[in-house]
């Protein structure tokens, strides 16, 4: 295969690749390669989008898969900069006009550490919506998904088809699901003695 002379040696070879789908609210990735990268991946933002650096010779399917993984990476450090209630609260009121065309409004949302056995809580007459403290450090996908989950119940109480129908419109839901539910089954998962257990 003759080598293509926009891809030069040592110069980063640039394409658009895992566009988010519209209405996402993510960022664009731009995957950059480079023939002196030999092992190496990392990742970045860069104003409005995503970077990352992948040697040349990786295939697509390998550049899906680090694409994937790097993006989780960054989001899970993104998230352990702990958003404090305000914060939290702008974020919900982003995540309202963005997939509830802001007609979800919550009064308050604040970070609670008496909830162990939930994600979140809402009160719709009151407006309030309680994350459970540990849901911090946890990617920001997952967060966006439990206060999408909230927020939905502010316009719809209950778990019935409606409520499911409206929390459809985060892209997310499916894969925030599965999340937790890993960490769920990772906490029943027995203890397993380490070297000084011994």
């Amino acid at each position: 295969m003759p080598a293509d002379p926009l891809h030069r040696a040592g110069q980063p070879q640039r394409g658009m690749t895992n566009q988010p789908p519209s209405g996402s609210g993510a960022s664009p990735i731009e995957v950059r390669r480079s023939t002196r990268r030999r092992r190496t991946v990392s990742a970045y933002r860069e104003g409005d989008r995503t970077v990352v650096l992948i040697p040349a010779r990786m295939s697509e399917a390998e550049e899906r898969r680090w694409v994937t993984l790097m993006l989780d990476k960054l989001a899970a450090q993104e998230s352990r900069r702990t958003l404090g209630d305000a914060e939290l609260t702008g974020r919900a009121e982003r995540l309202s006009a963005q997939y509830f065309d802001g007609r979800a409004r919550p009064a308050s949302v604040r970070w609670v550490t008496n909830q162990n056995t939930r994600w979140g809580s809402c009160t719709p007459a009151e407006g309030s919506i309680r994350l459970s403290h540990r849901l911090q450090g946890m990617p920001e996908y997952v967060v966006d998904y439990v206060l999408c989950h909230e927020l939905a119940h502010l316009l719809v109480p209950g778990h019935g088809a409606d409520f499911w129908r409206l929390l459809e419109n985060y892209p997310r839901t499916e894969r925030a699901r599965g999340y937790l539910e890993g960490v769920v089954a990772a906490g029943r998962l027995p203890h397993v003695p380490g070297a000084r257990d011994e």
